[in-house]
């Protein structure tokens, strides 16, 4: 399975596809928002993805704020969970100008839709796919509504059952939009390493034959190089340029930093994975020669003497013929004198 997002063909044989998640990070600044693409970029990832909604299409004004919420912005913060989310929102002109700058930089930005009129304005920048947030796992008319517009759907699965996961992915393919990737998720900020479950990306794998990968919300680097080892080919992290600023997750965001090592530690992962196929690598080849050991004449053999085991003895170097290859000597007539210690060749030995 494998799909393209802009340019990038994302899916099994390919690279993982990194997205740093700046979400609302950007506090409603332009300028921050510019210097979140820039440490995206400069850690190296695929895409910097952030969030865009209508706070009125999503939120009542009197809705209670979350524990994570008040944890991340005080108890004692009177400010509605409402009120918070519109300094998070981010203008039409706003995406115009950070996509502008995104692809100045050559980075692909994506935007995760929480409502439907904010899907059809990233529909209209033409964004390369949709990433939906584990909150609309089982949003299904949301779900339905883009799945409509034919672009790959990059699903989180944070808070979800298993049932509630088919019936998105039905939900979906009933639209006739066949490119899917889940990505398994834990919907705690920060989450506990114990918690992160990463073989449930085994089990969409195997239920769904889609592309799997993983949203992290851990701080530290097992996840991304564990999951890249297990076959994750998306993988999305929260990342700030600084974790002390005012705002719902910059604490529990990754800083540059972070963000560059974790993006090493998954290509540095890729690279140990290396190929399926077994064979001497060129490296190997000095070692294989010195290392590996030959059969060798462990008495005067003459002439016409017809060589047994009692002769020979399994010695370095490895330039001689191997001991796996045995039986090809043992029984045979010398063809010349072999004086003591030295590496049998076929040269040597009756090939009759």
């Amino acid at each position: 399975m494998e799909f393209k997002i802009q340019k990038q063909l994302v899916g099994n044989g390919h690279p993982l596809f990194y997205i740093a998640e700046a979400g609302v990070n950007h506090n409603g600044s332009i300028k921050l928002a510019k210097q979140l693409v820039d440490v995206a970029v400069d850690a190296g990832a695929d895409a910097v993805k952030f969030q865009t909604f209508k706070t009125e299409n999503i939120i009542t004004p009197k809705a209670p704020k979350s524990k994570y919420i008040v944890d991340t912005t005080g108890a004692d913060n009177e400010q509605s969970w409402f009120d918070l989310l519109k300094t998070q929102e981010m203008s039409k002109e706003m995406h115009i100008e950070v996509i502008d700058y995104c692809n100045k930089k050559g980075i692909i930005f994506l935007s995760t839709p929480y409502d439907e009129e904010s899907a059809n304005l990233l529909q209209e920048f033409n964004v390369p796919a949709f990433k939906i947030a584990s909150t609309d796992t089982s949003n299904i008319p949301l779900l339905r509504f883009i799945a409509k517009k034919g672009i790959p759907m990059i699903i989180s699965t944070a808070m979800a059952t298993m049932e509630e996961v088919k019936r998105a992915v039905s939900v979906v393919l009933n639209e006739g939009l066949e490119k899917i990737a889940l990505l398994q998720c834990t919907g705690n900020y920060p989450s506990k390493l114990s918690d992160s479950n990463l073989r449930v990306m085994n089990t969409y794998n195997r239920e769904f034959n889609c592309i799997i990968g993983y949203s992290d919300h851990t701080p530290d680097l097992v996840n991304p190089i564990a999951a890249t080892a297990m076959g994750a080919k998306i993988y999305e992290k929260h990342f700030t340029i600084d974790k002390s600023l005012p705002g719902p997750d910059h604490r529990m965001s990754i800083d540059p930093l972070e963000l560059k090592k974790t993006i090493q530690a998954i290509r540095n992962t890729e690279m140990a994975l290396g190929s399926s196929a077994k064979r001497v690598l060129k490296d190997e080849e000095e070692n294989r020669l010195k290392l590996r050991k030959s059969i060798v004449a462990n008495t005067n053999i003459y002439k016409n003497e017809i060589i047994s085991l009692e002769m020979v003895a399994i010695m370095r170097p490895g330039n001689g013929i191997s001991p796996g290859d045995i039986e090809n000597v043992l029984g045979k007539k010398a063809q010349l004198d072999i004086p003591k210690g030295t590496v049998l060749t076929y040269c040597m030995v009756d090939e009759e």
